[in-house]
């Protein structure tokens, strides 16, 4: 009975995501790309996907290397919802989703707010960064640096264990005006905001009177330095 039950929530839970999706769909009047032929398979393009996943990774792991504690790590998914995503960025719209990355003994996390069928819990993520950038659901990362002071580094990483700490949910309705609930550029957009008080103050955006954060509003923000744009197939 109890498998039943959640199977039923989850079930919930990806319409309710699909749904939002669909609304900012509608909003930015994104389309589904033109239908193209169903190419089979080859043998040739297995060989060509192991070598693009293998190279992957080699980048992920060179890219780990250069980060630190308080970077905003951008990425792009292989999938329609991220797609429509993209699409939310007035300005730039290479990346769907976003996280801030933490240090912690030798090994690079990703704290996140992630909705949909890939985190049915709906609560802030803490992934590791290769977890993160998983190039088999991912075309590519983004390394973003915004400058802070030591005080300011030491309260952003209060912050965002906090708000993991607590189990913030991820908010379906993408209502920057709520705290308790909050989706991913939302999760940036405060978790600076908070530790800086309010010195950081990324930019926001505007669609059919809605106003929101996104990902755009955070890497185009003054004084934030892209160090690495890092593309699995080029």
């Amino acid at each position: 009975m109890t498998g039943a039950v959640n199977g039923i929530t989850i079930l919930i839970q990806k319409k309710r995501w699909h749904w939002c999706c669909l609304f900012f769909f509608c909003l930015c009047k994104c389309h589904h790309p033109a239908s193209r032929p169903i190419h089979a398979a080859t043998k040739a393009d297995d060989v060509s996907n192991s070598i693009i996943l293998k190279n992957a990774i080699i980048k992920i792991n060179t890219a780990q290397k250069n980060i630190q504690t308080g970077d905003i790590i951008t990425r792009i998914g292989n999938d329609f919802t991220s797609e429509c995503l993209r699409q939310i960025n007035l300005r730039d719209k290479t990346w769907s989703h976003c996280g801030i990355a933490s240090v912690e003994h030798d090994s690079v996390f990703v704290y996140h707010a992630l909705g949909g069928e890939f985190n049915p819990d709906q609560q802030l993520r803490r992934d590791y960064l290769d977890v993160f950038a998983d190039p088999a659901n991912n075309r590519g990362i983004g390394i973003y640096r915004q400058q802070l002071s030591k005080k300011e580094l030491q309260q952003l990483t209060m912050v965002i264990k906090k708000l993991y700490a607590v189990h913030i949910m991820f908010d379906m309705k993408f209502d920057l005006q709520t705290d308790e609930r909050m989706y991913c550029a939302e999760f940036v957009y405060k978790a600076f905001l908070w530790s800086t008080g309010h010195r950081v103050c990324f930019s926001t955006s505007t669609i059919k009177q809605k106003v929101f954060v996104g990902v755009d509003d955070i890497i185009l923000f003054p004084g934030c330095i892209q160090l690495q744009k890092v593309l699995y197939k080029e």
